[in-house]
């Protein structure tokens, strides 16, 4: 008797779906949003996470560089604290997860696993000392820019910006040494964000394999967040000579998976800088400071007017990956509550997350595969990432970071 297959609810029941990125902590500081509350307009709260049986989400820890210039540290430090609060609120849903076993401890718990990842290097303010301290208040990824580039780093956000002060090679003797520190600590390197030419770089100065917490395929819709071909084959071959390679985690946000929807934002923008004008000139005319959530509500209000695509769009961009590079390489990294109306049809809060899992197998992917990609994937590169820091910590000298590794082809 051939094995019985098992249906698409029960997959994804079985499995440890890992999310890893989504923007909440802003709202429980600036929204003093509590995660047993309603949407109330966001993505993300414990009752559609626990519908979607989301079984860990990684919270990102952004900093607008902006408004908070001067002082990206304290925000920093107040984001963290905000994730650590909701923990505490409720202790019987959630649980502060900083490894792969605790996460799996989580689930044994029926609790959901609450990870933090920084996302932009702004945060650490030019301080291995800070880098550090995040690292023990819990922070196991970080995007090493965000749409700024930080002087050490380059980001594809500004990259072709003449005003904007870039590195000559990708990452300067300090960005290295960022890496560097991260994989001795054993915190997950993010190349979501970066430029190409600090992508390359990081990929040969990283001893482990990498993670693009939230990125997609640049083959189907051509923006600069997302990723080559070639690029997408350099993080499934990222990490040490016995690595198994990093993993690309699909973002959900429509501008990265549709080129008809990123087309149109495009066209809109004239429009909307107009309109984020008039703003900031009313704003000088009273007197007061432009505020960037008003300056984005415009941005979201304008983008809210494009027709969604289907959920299929974000099936080709995993399936994409898989072609690409193979099933141990891709994951789930929706962007919730950082393009909150802006996911394909469907797909609206964690509580969707089984219609990922259902097209998945209607297009043929195993249990065993479909696993993989909600989150298998991901614990897989967390672990060795965990494996290398044990093994550079164990050296009393840090060996010198030259132009390549002694593994690098």
């Amino acid at each position: 008797m051939p094995p019985k297959t098992l249906s698409a609810e029960a997959v994804h029941a079985s499995a440890i779906v890992i999310d890893t990125h989504a923007d909440t902590p802003q709202r429980f500081l600036d929204e003093n949003y509590d995660l047993a509350d309603a949407l109330k307009g966001g993505d993300w709260n414990i009752e559609t996470a626990r519908k979607g049986n989301l079984g860990a989400e990684f919270f990102s820890i952004w900093v607008e560089p902006d408004q908070y210039k001067g002082h990206e540290a304290r925000r920093t430090l107040e984001l963290i604290d905000a994730v650590k609060q909701q923990i505490a609120k409720h202790p019987k849903e959630l649980m502060l997860a900083t490894s792969p076993a605790e996460i799996e401890q989580a689930r044994q718990q029926h609790k959901i696993a609450a990870l933090m990842g920084i996302e932009g290097g702004q945060s650490i303010e030019n301080s291995i000392g800070l880098l550090r301290q995040y690292y023990a208040l819990g922070v196991r990824y970080m995007t090493l820019t965000w749409a700024n580039s930080v002087g050490w780093a380059d980001s594809s956000g500004d990259v072709n910006d003449k005003t904007v002060q870039h590195t000559t090679e990708g990452l300067t003797e300090f960005g290295k040494d960022v890496v560097y520190e991260m994989n001795r600590l054993g915190m997950m390197v993010d190349i979501s964000h970066v430029s190409d030419r600090t992508f390359y770089r990081t990929l040969i100065i990283s001893r482990a394999p990498i993670i693009a917490s939230h990125s997609s395929s640049r083959a189907i819709c051509d923006a600069p967040r997302n990723m080559t071909d070639d690029m997408i084959r350099a993080v499934a071959g990222s990490g040490g000579p016995n690595s198994r390679g990093g993993v690309v985690q699909v973002n959900f946000y429509s501008g990265f998976l549709s080129q008809d929807y990123r087309n149109a934002y495009l066209k809109m923008q004239p429009e909307v800088a107009k309109q984020i004008q008039a703003y900031k000139d009313k704003a000088k005319a009273d007197g007061h400071e432009a505020d960037p959530v008003e300056i984005e509500k415009i941005r979201t209000a304008a983008a809210n007017t494009i027709p969604r695509p289907p959920l299929s769009i974000l099936i080709d961009h995993i399936d994409h990956i898989v072609k690409v590079a193979g099933i141990d390489h891709v994951g789930l990294g929706s962007d919730f509550d950082g393009v909150s109306g802006q996911m394909p049809e469907g797909i609206n809060s964690p509580a969707d997350l089984p219609k990922i899992t259902a097209a998945l197998m209607a297009r043929g992917y195993s249990a065993a595969d479909v696993k993989k990609i909600l989150g298998g994937n991901l614990m897989r590169v967390f672990h060795e990432v965990e494996a290398t820091a044990k093994e550079l910590q164990s050296v009393e000298t840090r060996p010198r970071i030259g132009d390549k590794q002694q593994f690098a082809k």
